[in-house]
């Protein structure tokens, strides 16, 4: 699966509201309660790509106070940048996957310019305290045996997406709201750390899982599909 779609023009890191987002997140870790886990009729994947940036603050933030978990698939060279959100990802209680050091067409690379894609990110998100990744995505959804193939060589479980929210395309925050009403148990979605619709979307999107008995769960590296934390 292909996705064109554009890419932020800046990155701004706001470093006062990064450093008070990451003493909030160090003592506000989200974990299902026994009463809460007793509430799932299933679980579904929550995913934001691209982070992380000077926006991760403000959708962590957004994320704890509506008690759901997600799975942050860094690039690596925004971890190497902003190596205190990824920190800070960590201690909200979030899960830390591989999304690839540029964002290149990995199908248009060689193997050995995959593997440095691949490593480096490995390396630049436990450096910066996120834990050695267990979950892979390719940049666009694109992938074939040689990208699968280097993944697995570290220990890395290719992730793509059930549902996409189109975020990456301007949709609207009702839009996004919509998409993730089709999410079904073990599903997973597509969203950015960036896009502001999705930030704003999230206290709906809790609101429409908890309707249908669903939470926020962990993806299983060894199936792919969302299971409980």
């Amino acid at each position: 699966m292909s996705t064109a779609r554009p890419r932020p023009t800046t990155r701004p890191l706001a470093t006062t509201l990064a450093a008070l987002a990451l003493a909030a997140t160090s003592s506000l870790t989200v974990h299902a309660s026994p009463a809460q886990a007793a509430g799932c009729n299933g679980y579904v994947g929550l995913t934001f790509d691209d982070g992380p940036s000077g926006n991760t603050p403000a959708l962590l933030g957004a994320l704890q106070r509506n008690g759901l978990r997600a799975t942050m698939f860094n690039e690596g060279r925004y971890a190497a940048a902003y190596p205190a959100q990824v920190k800070a990802q960590a201690a909200a209680g979030m899960w830390v996957g591989n999304h690839s050091y540029t964002h290149p067409h990995l199908t248009r690379l060689g193997q050995s310019q995959i593997d440095s894609e691949i490593s480096r990110t490995q390396q630049a998100i436990a450096a910066a305290g996120g834990g050695t990744p267990k979950l892979f995505r390719p940049p666009y959804g694109e992938t074939n045996s040689t990208v699968k193939a280097v993944a697995a060589k570290y220990g890395l479980t290719e992730i793509i997406w059930n549902v996409d929210s189109q975020d990456w395309n301007g949709a609207s925050t009702d839009a996004i709201v919509q998409a993730a009403g089709r999410l079904t148990n073990g599903q997973i979605i597509l969203m950015h750390d960036w896009a502001a619709n999705t930030l704003a979307a999230i206290p709906r999107i809790a609101q429409g899982l908890a309707a249908r008995g669903l939470c926020a769960g962990v993806i299983s590296p060894q199936t792919g599909r969302a299971v409980a934390p």
